[in-house]
């Protein structure tokens, strides 16, 4: 059985909700089918969720604090031991799925965290490398999103917030294992919107963004046991 590890964050900068935490929570405890396949993208899931042949998911809410978001995420990493992580935050003006290519070793927060702290220019973790590429298959998820009708594009960026921070720590801690771990950003909840201050930005149910994400995770499953590499599609961008 391939383990899952799907974290979400709690709100913050004074909302009352997170899409990344919502939709984890209601993929807690979920079973995906897992087949060899092929091509993860054409070539469906779709052999029966057995004992031997299935992934379960396992969700975790990570603070959206700078002191408290690593050693959260090293508890659920050293308690659920998982073959596939996909880390989950919020990103306002994001209008599709936004699969993480980069995470950078520096943390410049815009605003203070939940416990008031608003570090600048320090490293995620000191004397560790400038940067980590995300070892999820970005190409396969993003023409599988596409593919299923849902908005997905590769992200160069992931912020300097604590979404970057998990980020990063996430790919140095999981460095050379042969894991697959990585980060997607999702767009606000409707609720979130229509309270916003500022310009109109864009929003998904949380019944789509959760129906996403469980396409996204099925997508990691079937690359995971098929063994095939990552699709080699243009996703680069011009700023």
């Amino acid at each position: 059985m391939l383990r899952i590890l799907l974290t979400g964050f709690e709100p913050f900068g004074g909302q009352t909700l997170n899409p990344s935490w919502e939709v984890a929570r209601a993929l807690n405890g979920v079973s995906l089918p897992g087949a060899q396949v092929t091509d993860p993208v054409t070539d469906p899931v779709t052999a029966p969720v057995t004992a031997e042949n299935r992934a379960e998911v396992t969700a975790v809410q990570l603070p959206c604090v700078f002191a408290q978001a690593l050693p959260a995420l090293q508890q659920a990493l050293a308690a659920h031991r998982p073959d596939i992580v996909l880390a989950l935050g919020q990103a306002e003006g994001r209008c599709d799925f936004s699969i993480e290519r980069v995470a950078l070793n520096v943390i410049d927060a815009r605003m203070p965290d939940n416990a008031g702290q608003q570090p600048v220019d320090v490293p995620v973790i000191a004397e560790g490398p400038a940067a980590y590429f995300s070892t999820l298959p970005i190409k396969t998820l993003v023409a599988g999103l596409q593919a299923a009708g849902f908005p997905a594009s590769v992200s160069q960026t992931a912020g300097t917030f604590v979404c970057n921070q998990v980020f990063y720590a996430l790919q140095h801690a999981l460095a050379g294992q042969g894991r697959c771990s990585g980060f997607m950003h999702l767009p606000l909840l409707p609720e979130q919107a229509a309270h916003w201050q500022g310009p109109n930005l864009h929003s998904w149910p949380v019944s789509t963004q959760v129906a996403g994400v469980r396409k996204a995770l099925s997508l990691l499953v079937a690359h995971r046991l098929s063994g095939v590499a990552d699709l080699s599609l243009s996703a680069g961008a011009l700023n």
